[in-house]
């Protein structure tokens, strides 16, 4: 009976991290003592709960199975992803020594295309880049649009074209902002 009951312990623990998103060892101590078992066998409950929950400093988080559609999407970050970090080697390559920040951005200085969804387009200048995003500054605002940023490459080859949703945007001087994205998707190279 006791079996069942740990079991019965360990479908409960991971409703509740699925619910919560992770649970902690005092929760799921709670949920023993709640069943009326020694708080003890947590490690136990871990065990059995192991395939729905992963462990990440301390705590135990749900472990999400992916739709079709959020493995679509994982994909397109992914590409996204590849072809940003073949553009940071090769602009490190060319350029000073690494930037040693605490987050994982690079200086990318380099005049870009900006093409609005009307067909406009703007010459606007990267600041920073990382593999979710990218820093623009120019005479423009461009908060909650979804934009085309196109990115030269060191070498002359074609550039990386991405469709950018941009996060924020800050004025930084008299009709000068910087605005801040996220990439979406890798439109063409």
């Amino acid at each position: 009976m006791a079996a069942t009951t740990l079991q019965q312990v360990a479908d409960a623990v991971v409703r509740r991290a699925q619910r919560q998103g992770f649970v902690v060892p005092r929760e799921i101590r709670g949920e023993l003592k709640q069943a009326g078992l020694d708080d003890e066998q947590w490690k136990d409950v871990v065990g059995l709960a192991r395939q729905h929950l992963n462990c990440r400093q301390g705590r135990y988080y749900h472990i999400q199975v992916l739709s079709p559609r959020m493995q679509e999407e994982q994909e397109h970050q992914r590409l996204i992803q590849q072809a940003i970090r073949r553009l940071i080697r090769r602009h490190e390559a060319a350029s000073k020594p690494k930037e040693r920040r605490l987050e994982d951005r690079t200086d990318y200085i380099q005049p870009v295309t900006v093409q609005l969804d009307d067909g406009r387009q703007f010459t606007l200048l990267s600041r920073d880049l990382s593999l979710a995003g990218i820093r623009l500054v120019g005479t423009r605002r461009l908060l909650g649009q979804r934009v085309k940023v196109t990115l030269p490459q060191e070498n002359g080859d074609q550039p990386f074209t991405f469709l950018v949703r941009i996060l924020w945007t800050c004025a930084i001087g008299d009709d000068l902002f910087e605005n801040g994205g996220t990439f979406l998707e890798i439109l063409s190279n």
